[in-house]
């Protein structure tokens, strides 16, 4: 993960668990039981209040051996279950409820990782990294949703699937103000057709862009309205079980994932740099 002085955090520190967590192979559940335990120290005292904060410059001690601070893992990444209805910015000049209204305070300064528009739900990554955000959003990384459609699923819309397609309009789907028009949708990662029906069809989809409004402009192409609109999976980070409307730090896992994608990031990024230098003209 990028760097991350923490300056946007409160008093410009962290709880002690989240610091154990992102610095060593303990849980925060794992941190709580070793503070409770009298395994923790700060600059030599043993700390036993699980509120304590600390900054990335304080000695921290477990069993002895001091924590060494890994930056590539100083931000922090969240995931949160977007609701229908919810508007995805920081303000609305209509009075709509935004994110923030849901998610509060302490992730104010949380950068949406991508869009979900008004109308749709699900995952929804934020994260105090601008780098972060920026790496992920402009990644081919896979996005995976549940999409309830008007009408049965064609053999046409299979076929774009499949292959992708290239539309001159793709106004239809769109928003009215879009300046949009043209749009090329690449062959979809996966998909499967849960139900088709006349009426409704359900599908699961993955894809690996995340065009404006890409899903709903799709399907209107073939004359079929998206009504519900659900993201499950962000390259590789699940909603699993989280309710609507609530928040989750990354898993452990999950934060060694997205340092490895950044690492890589950063990999591609220095030769593409390289690859400039060396062919620029004089």
């Amino acid at each position: 993960m990028g760097n991350n002085d923490n300056k946007n955090q409160e008093d410009g520190k962290v709880r002690l668990n989240k610091f154990i967590s992102h610095n060593s192979r303990f849980s925060r559940r794992e941190a709580d039981e070793l503070i409770k335990a009298g395994k923790v120290s700060i600059d030599g005292k043993v700390i036993g209040d699980l509120s304590t904060k600390v900054g990335y410059k304080t000695v921290v001690k477990v069993n002895g051996r001091t924590v060494k601070v890994d930056h590539t893992r100083a931000s922090t990444v969240i995931v949160y279950n977007k609701q229908k209805g919810e508007i995805v910015s920081k303000n609305d000049p209509q009075g709509r409820k935004i994110i923030y209204d849901t998610i509060g305070k302490k992730f104010s300064h949380f950068i949406p990782i991508g869009r979900l528009d008004f109308a749709s739900e699900g995952l929804l990554l934020l994260t105090d990294d601008p780098k972060i955000a920026t790496a992920i959003m402009q990644s081919d990384l896979e996005r995976v949703y549940k999409l309830k459609i008007e009408g049965e699923v064609t053999k046409a819309m299979i076929n774009a699937m499949d292959n992708g397609i290239t539309l001159d309009d793709a106004s239809a789907g769109a928003w009215d103000t879009s300046k949009t028009i043209n749009m090329e949708f690449k062959p979809f990662l996966g998909y499967q057709i849960q139900t088709s029906t006349p009426k409704y069809s359900k599908l699961k989809v993955a894809i690996s862009e995340g065009k404006n409004r890409e899903l709903r402009r799709f399907f209107a192409h073939f004359g079929s309205k998206v009504v519900d609109l659900k993201r499950v999976s962000f390259g590789g980070i699940n909603l699993n079980n989280l309710p609507s409307g609530k928040v989750r730090y990354l898993e452990r896992e999950e934060y060694e994932n997205l340092r490895t994608f950044m690492r890589e990031q950063n990999k591609v990024n220095r030769k593409r740099n390289k690859e400039e230098l060396h062919t620029d003209e004089y």
